[in-house]
């Protein structure tokens, strides 16, 4: 029987022997792709290719890319563990014919790979073709179909709707038929009973896809046209966990050994058994597949956060938790402890795993910890509501509240669920689902983009002269309108550009297009599929003529100083910290610079001062920067070249040098470490664990920090008559401050003790309960204390009732009941809530203990009477 390993390489063998050159996997975590935020198939890292703004390097390739499905179309995030082949984070082996072979090879090549060199059993194999779309002129593709009869008999070739057998990269853009190989791994018996053909495509678990051969022929257009492609793309695409299901002769993908050891080290954990409880099984399952998927986007360099990408990964690290806090029993950190079986099954295969080792360790465990520690609280928050609900006489609790439960405070839906029902109690549901679906309106609102058509002026590719050139005679290729929300905005190509797209932390060349007395703002650039896209709020009259494109050279100067600061920074982070330190992101603006560094403690003042020693000793030396472009890159490596974490080179890079910084680097950067002037660090915290922060100005910025700071000195002391010794007399202000606050603290409190007293004094008593008053204008601390302090001189059968405003007029009500009356069925937190109606407000608290404010101030008397008549007084 193959391993998993064997598998993966017999497959690169197998397409290196057809001429495919073999490459390497591609980041999980896309980078320059404002469409897709994670590699979700394998064609990802070759969509600037399939799109025509690249040419192709090589003709035919093949590799195994690891992606991500978890939003959007692609969606698989709940059906992981539930079933026995759907993932988050699988290995999609797949080849590629760019403009070279067609059909004929793609099905005759998958065959042979298949049954002649894997001996899966042909009759066991089913292969659908697109049967056509009549309402837009497609007939079906009997030419995929032709070739299929050489291999399979008619009943095992299957026509397949839109849906399942024409793909599409998008709305618009390339797309054509695809043909699924699918196959039947049911018993002898069961396929006696029912043909395997009947079940292809309708989810059986063991009638499954595992290789789709899809044909580019055509790109869609806005209006939802086709035209013919100039140049035929073959995208195929395994699913590798299945085809080690099929090779292994299991019947669930989480039983081969892509993931049995990662659920024999769960079940060692735990001390749980795979196989004996069907939710501890699932349970098992979500956590193998998740840690995963965690586990890669980290080393990725996608680290949990909560915008975005990052709160993805993190979704997904807590659903993981959750299911090993619920049905695991694991109520402290567990899943980081899965890492080291992870990197001896994957390692070999992926090395970013054990090189990024520690890191993904702390990262997850810091993550578990906390998600615990919002269990815990959303469990607390979730029984003050069940109390709250019981005391109204309820057996429900709102939708809205469990709604600000999973959104605000991450607690999952079904845990809710889960605690409801132990305490007989129900969650309206419809009340959920809407706050749910206007979350998603206004998410969806947010995010819609609309786009038109590339209008086409010219062809060719853009070329960037940006490292050598401020300004270019320029034409436009191409452009296209956007519209997003109440934003309208045009993307422009041009032939050849100065401007530098958004990429790598750097923003983009902000400038113009000028012709004449025209003159076209460009406010932004980016980068899509590998080309610089200006961003512009009008087309000019006429596009056809010729432009100088123009940058913002006093913009481009401040960032170009900021990144090579970034530059400096680093190798003085190394040489103050250690060789641990390795670049974890940046962002460089004409403003500011961030950097992000793996380093494990906050950093002493003493340390910031000697980085920026470090870095300023090099600004001052005036070193000339010593580019070196279309290195190979295993020459840039010789230099010393620090590759940058997250990044995917090619073949030739870049090499920025300063001295002994030596980095692989596509941003700008000044001529001269001198035109930096000075850096400044002006903070430093942490991002995430193991992952510090510091953010610096240079140049103009520092130079105008230092006058802020001696404006802000010399006003401070001009309050103190312009002392010599300005920090002594701050301390003495200081000790006197402190001295007359103690004074005004005691005489607050002893203010408190009396008018405790004096309303203890005049109390009275119903039914057995001695009820204090506060009433008229009081400070908001004031009515607090003395509610306190009743209930420290009066500790039973005792209730204090507020109704006051503050210096501002607002009404506050404040109502304390003692432990034996909260035992008896009083609660301060629910008569509060409903008072505060009478004053247009809202508040709680403790059974024993809770204020609210309001707005109307005419209601103060009528909630007042709304306590005590609630408290049955």
């Amino acid at each position: 029987m193959l391993t998993a390993k064997e598998i993966r390489e017999s497959f690169k063998d197998f397409f290196r022997d057809k001429g495919h050159q073999i490459v390497p996997s591609a980041p999980m975590v896309i980078k320059d792709d404002p469409t897709l935020m994670f590699t979700n198939a394998g064609m990802n890292q070759f969509k600037d290719i399939i799109l025509g703004n690249a040419a192709a390097k090589y003709k035919r390739v093949a590799d195994s890319q690891k992606c991500l499905r978890v939003s959007g179309k692609h969606n698989d995030l709940e059906e992981v563990g539930m079933d026995t082949y759907h993932h988050t984070m699988f290995e999609m082996l797949g080849n590629w014919s760019f403009g070279d072979y067609f059909k004929k090879e793609a099905i005759d090549w998958a065959w042979e790979y298949l049954v002649d060199v894997l001996k899966l059993n042909p009759e066991n194999l089913y292969a659908t073709v697109f049967e056509g779309s009549p309402a837009e002129g497609l007939g079906r593709d009997d030419e995929a179909a032709a070739i299929w009869e050489k291999h399979l008999p008619a009943d095992h070739i299957i026509n397949g709707n839109k849906h399942d057998n024409f793909w599409e990269m998008g709305d618009t853009g390339p797309c054509g038929p695809c043909s699924e190989i699918h196959i039947d791994l049911r018993s002898d018996a069961e396929k006696a009973q029912i043909p395997g053909r009947e079940l292809v495509n309708h989810d059986h678990p063991q009638v499954i896809e595992i290789w789709n051969l899809v044909f580019m022929q055509y790109n869609r257009k806005a209006d939802g046209s086709l035209e013919p492609l100039p140049a035929k793309v073959i995208d195929t695409g395994m699913g590798f966990e299945r085809l080690c299901m099929a090779l292994q002769g299991k019947t669930s993908n989480y039983d081969t050994d892509v993931f049995t050891p990662l659920i024999g080290k769960i079940a060692q954990l735990s001390g749980k058994r795979y196989g004996d409880d069907p939710k501890v099984d699932i349970a098992m399952r979500v956590i193998a597949d998740h840690v995963r998927t965690i586990a890669f986007s980290i080393a990725d360099s996608q680290l949990p956060g909560n915008a975005k990408a990052g709160y993805v990964i993190r979704r997904i690290l807590r659903r993981a938790v959750r299911y090993a806090y619920t049905f695991l029993e694991q109520k402290q950190a567990f899943m980081y402890r899965l890492l080291d079986t992870l990197i001896e099954s994957m390692g070999e295969a992926y090395p970013e795993l054990p090189k990024q080792r520690e890191l993904i360790m702390r990262v997850i465990k810091e993550e578990e910890d906390a998600f615990l520690r919002t269990l815990d609280n959303g469990i607390r928050l979730l029984d003050n509501a069940i109390a709250a609900a019981k005391s109204n006489g309820k057996n429900e609790i709102s939708g809205k509240e469990a709604f600000v439960l999973y959104d605000t405070y991450g607690f999952p839906l079904d845990l809710t669920e889960l605690i409801l029902k132990e305490n007989a109690m129900t969650l309206d549901h419809k009340e959920f689902d809407e706050e749910m679906a206007a979350q998603k309106a206004r998410a969806r609102n947010a995010a819609a983009v609309e786009t038109g058509d590339w209008v086409i002026l010219r062809d060719g590719e853009q070329e960037f002269v940006g490292y050598d050139n401020t300004s270019v005679p320029v034409n436009i290729l191409r452009y296209r309108k956007v519209k997003q929300k109440n934003n309208e905005f045009y993307q422009i190509i041009l032939s050849a550009t100065p401007f530098y797209a958004e990429m790598g932390g750097q923003v983009g060349d902000r400038g113009r297009l000028v012709n004449g007395d025209e003159v076209i703002e460009i406010y932004d650039t980016k980068r899509e599929n590998g080309v610089g896209v200006h961003l512009a709020k009008r087309m000019p009259a006429d596009v056809n003529v010729t432009f100088e494109a123009v940058i913002d050279e006093k913009a481009r100067q401040a960032t170009s100083c900021n990144h090579t600061a970034t530059h400096l920074l680093h190798e003085a982070l190394r040489e103050v910290l250690g060789t641990h330190v390795e670049q974890r992101g940046s962002f460089v603006s004409p403003d500011v610079l961030r950097f992000d560094f793996s380093h494990f403690q906050k950093l002493t003042t003493e340390e910031i001062r000697k980085v920026e020693s470090i870095a300023n000793e090099r600004v001052r030396m005036a070193i000339a920067c010593d580019e070196h472009r279309n290195v190979p890159i295993e020459e840039a490596r010789d230099m010393g070249a620090m590759a940058l974490f997250g990044e995917k080179y090619g073949d030739e890079v870049r090499v920025i040098r300063y001295g002994s910084s030596v980095e692989l680097c596509g941003g700008t950067h000044v001529a001269n470490t001198g035109n930096i002037g000075m850096i400044k660090i002006v903070s430093e915290s942490s991002i995430a664990a193991g992952i510090r922060r510091i953010e610096a100005i240079t140049g103009e910025r520092v130079e105008k920090m230092v006058n802020d700071m001696q404006d802000t000195l010399r006003e401070i002391g001009s309050m103190f008559n312009n002392t010599p010794n300005l920090v002594q007399a701050l301390k003495k202000s200081i000790e006197e401050n402190a001295e007359l606050k103690h004074q005004a603290e005691e005489y607050f409190n002893e203010r408190v003790n009396n008018l405790t007293r004096e309303l203890l004094d005049k109390a009275y008593e119903v039914h057995g309960i001695k009820v204090v008053e506060l009433q008229g204008l009081r400070l908001p601390e004031v009515v607090k204390n003395v509610a306190f302090g009743v209930r420290a001189q009066s500790p039973e059968h005792t209730v204090f009732i507020g109704a006051t405003f503050d210096p501002l007029g607002k009404p506050l009500l404040t109502l304390m009941v003692t432990e034996d009356l909260v035992k008896e069925g009083m609660n301060a937190s629910s008569t509060v809530r409903e008072a505060a109606k009478l004053i247009q407000g809202g508040g709680g608290g403790q059974p024993g203990f809770a204020q609210a404010g309001g707005k109307n101030k005419d209601g103060i008397a009528g909630a007042y009477e709304k306590m005590r008549s609630a408290l049955g007084l």
